[in-house]
């Protein structure tokens, strides 16, 4: 992965039009994904009346995500890419594939699309409470921490493999579906743990909505630190969370191209 390719962007990129549209791309994206996400888990404590968590709660968890992301990655591929995460699209300018000040264009509407999916679900279901994400019974911080690296690795590799690799042929076709399928698999892994965001934006928004930061926090790190502290936990939590994302993002990336140097000597 060379450095080289790492570009900053112009200034006036910002207010290009095909940025823009970009954007807004990854903003609908993201309210989709969201909204059909968070609100199916809403939808379940409404039918089991606040109900314990149980393997069908769990699996229509996977589901809902997985034809969530399915669809929002389709509808975006086109215009933006269809990142739908601040992670994939982290490791897309790692990787040269697009340009920092795009990449903040986008994380921006990620986070605006969770945002909003989440007050749009807390208006329309009379003021259900959005559910930050949050660790299970004896479920500790270094727990969470392993099964968010693997899962994020799972999920950016993939995205990767399928959908930004320039080699990738006609697999690409099958990106959306294989995206899809990697977090609905991963939510069935990791969601009775620590609730398998995989994603810094999907676990921001109900956090905003709902005002809860404690195991958001946690699961950054953070929380022991700053629990005492609220806009200061608001925002270190946040960002925390969101760098141990990204990082798996760098990871993904790294081996990605180490297999293709590997592959390409194989082959000559």
């Amino acid at each position: 992965m060379a450095i080289y390719r790492i570009a900053i962007g112009s200034p006036g990129e910002a207010g290009q039009p095909d940025a823009i549209r970009a954007a807004f791309a990854e903003f609908f994206s993201m309210l989709i994904f969201v909204f059909a996400g968070q609100g199916s888990g809403m939808a379940y404590s409404k039918i089991t009346n606040n109900g314990p968590a149980t393997p069908a709660g769990l699996i229509v968890a996977s589901l809902s995500h997985a034809f969530g992301l399915f669809v929002a990655v389709s509808v975006g591929a086109n215009v933006s890419g269809g990142h739908v995460n601040p992670a994939v699209t982290f490791g897309a300018f790692i990787g040269g594939n697009i340009t920092l000040l795009r990449s903040i264009l986008y994380w921006i509407a990620q986070l605006l699309g969770s945002v909003v999916a989440c007050i749009l679900l807390k208006s329309a279901t009379g003021g259900m409470e959005t559910s930050a994400f949050a660790l299970s019974s004896g479920v500790s911080v270094w727990n969470a921490l392993v099964f968010e690296i693997v899962m994020t690795f799972g999920l950016v590799y993939t995205v990767y493999a399928t959908a930004v690799d320039p080699k990738k042929g006609n697999v690409g076709i099958v990106a959306p579906i294989a995206i899809g399928f990697i977090v609905g698999a991963n939510i069935l892994v990791g969601g009775a743990f620590d609730g398998a965001s995989m994603n810094p934006a999907v676990s921001f928004g109900p956090a905003v909505v709902s005002w809860s930061w404690t195991h958001h926090g946690s699961i950054g790190l953070a929380h022991s630190l700053v629990q005492q502290l609220l806009p200061l936990s608001m925002i270190t939590s946040s960002l925390v969370m969101m760098v141990m994302n990204l990082s798996q993002a760098v990871i993904s990336r790294f081996f990605f191209q180490l297999m293709n140097v590997c592959l390409h000597h194989i082959e000559e």
